[in-house]
């Protein structure tokens, strides 16, 4: 039997097989030749059979094997006790100190349905919520750290993606819908295009029914493919309920880097890059349209790319017009305006930096390029604005000067010079100015009403579980 087979729905499979037929464990065991208590252990998903054994319960129970292998239980008694089990196995569970309850068919299923709600309310009041912006901040600067350390390079998730792509029989170049049509198939599930999924998700994952449910509008760097592959990214890692909010963050950047790694290959992109590299044009513009994904997506492989197999230290940054920083990432020594808890998401950039330049450009769609003096050394960075659903970003990727001769766009005459995290440079007025105005001016502040607020709590940050569940029973049943 193949390891992806649930063991505990086969159990239950085979137990309401056998009954259906009248048959004991003694009956059933005599016509397969196997004791009882093995079946037994069957049945209580404990053991898996080997082919031989699947063929003869098979025959005995006269259905197909494949009847036998049906991940959805055969019934809602059956469908209650695997869910019983399965909550009894978690370690939160557990902790309550309870004797392992045996489910026999006198339990009657409403015992059952109470017993699961209550687990279902503990899991919630356990679950641990992000009780203020601060602590977000502190796990997404111990994320970023570690993503530093390693070069922004997952070799565990690279070959996952690409032994995932083997599966469904890619040969190369970009990744068509067929084969991300084959990836669906792959996992086992099939994909559901809505109009009605709720607004705090993305996507939702019916893991009763195997199904995926998107929409079919395009988010700037989210769009329905995007999203797909990094649902897929989740079940290709096996990740469970997240146990706090960093480790939910820690799970989104897996399941993102699983979605770009399968988008953008390792094994098609870096004979790409080192090509580029050699004939000193390296651009992050090439690589989205070669592999036909966002500018976000690009700049984001590249640098998975660039440190493990091109030797360059680079930066990234997305910002808006502001100049908020949305992500960051550098390992070229490029010093990020931060918090006292190490935090640069929610920070301001530096006006005099090409993520703040670009959106004054001339043609401010097209790719900008910049040199900056800053105290730590003149960097050279490409600057870009991608649209999204709600607000224009500018994707950032830079290096440093001696690194800017592998790129297209080096010979650009932009040059500013930065003085951040100096105050003077552009965080307090010129002198002549504040003289001019300082007291003369009460400006109306725009409310930020999220200042307020603290982290929605719950294993999914910001998810509506009564919307989810909501929306799962209304297509559970089409």
């Amino acid at each position: 039997m193949t390891s992806d087979v649930d063991l505990v729905t086969f159990g239950q499979r085979l137990r309401h097989l056998r009954r259906a037929r009248g048959m004991t464990l003694a009956d059933l065991g005599e016509r397969v030749g196997r004791a009882p208590s093995q079946l037994s252990l069957l049945e209580n998903g404990r053991r898996e059979p080997k082919l031989s054994l699947l063929q003869s319960l098979a025959a005995a129970l006269e259905v197909p094997v494949e009847e036998l292998l049906r991940r959805q239980p055969p019934s809602r008694r059956a469908q209650l006790e695997i869910a019983l089990e399965e909550a009894q196995r978690d370690p939160l569970y557990r902790s309550l100190g309870l004797s392992h309850l045996k489910v026999s068919k006198r339990l009657p299923n409403e015992v059952i349905e109470h017993i699961l709600a209550l687990y279902g309310e503990l899991r919630r009041s356990r679950t641990k919520p992000t009780a203020s912006p601060e602590e977000a901040r502190k796990a997404n600067a111990e994320l970023r750290r570690q993503m530093h350390e390693r070069g922004n390079y997952f070799g565990e998730i690279e070959k996952i993606a690409a032994q995932t792509l083997d599966a469904v029989g890619y040969r190369g170049g970009a990744v068509s819908q067929g084969v991300i049509m084959a990836l669906v198939g792959h996992f086992g599930f099939e994909l559901r295009y809505v109009q009605d999924l709720p607004r705090s998700v993305r996507s939702i994952t019916d893991l009763r029914n195997r199904r995926i449910y998107l929409e079919r509008e395009h988010l700037g760097m989210h769009t329905p493919r995007t999203i797909l592959l990094q649902t897929l990214g989740h079940i290709a890692l096996d990740h469970e309920v997240p146990r706090d909010f960093g480790d939910f963050l820690r799970q989104r950047v897996e399941a993102n880097y699983f979605g770009a790694a399968v988008l953008v290959p390792e094994r098609a992109v870096v004979p790409f890059l080192q090509e580029a590299k050699a004939a000193r044009e390296l651009s992050v513009e090439d690589l989205a349209d070669v592999f036909s994904v966002s500018y976000e997506m690009a700049a984001h492989r590249f640098t998975n790319m660039a440190t493990h197999h091109l030797g360059l230290q680079l930066h990234f940054t997305k910002n808006d017009e502001n100049g908020t920083i949305y992500k960051a990432y550098a390992n070229d020594g490029l010093v990020f305006p931060q918090d006292e808890n190490g935090a640069i998401e929610g920070q301001r950039m530096c006006r005099h930096w090409a993520g703040r330049h670009v959106f004054q450009a001339p043609d401010r769609f097209s790719v900008y390029y910049q040199y900056t003096d800053t105290p730590k050394g003149t960097y050279w960075c490409l600057s870009h604005i991608d649209p999204s659903h709600e607000r224009d970003f500018a994707i950032t990727l830079g290096v440093r000067y001696e690194d800017s001769r592998w790129f297209r766009g080096r010979e650009t005459t932009n040059r500013y010079r930065s003085a951040c995290p100096d105050g003077d440079c552009c965080q307090r007025p010129p002198a002549e100015l504040a003289e001019r105005w300082e007291g003369m001016a009460w400006p109306s502040a725009r409310a930020h009403s999220h200042v307020l607020s603290v982290l929605p709590p719950g294993a999914f940050p910001g998810v509506d579980e009564a919307d989810v569940y909501a929306f799962l029973d209304r297509h559970a049943a089409e």
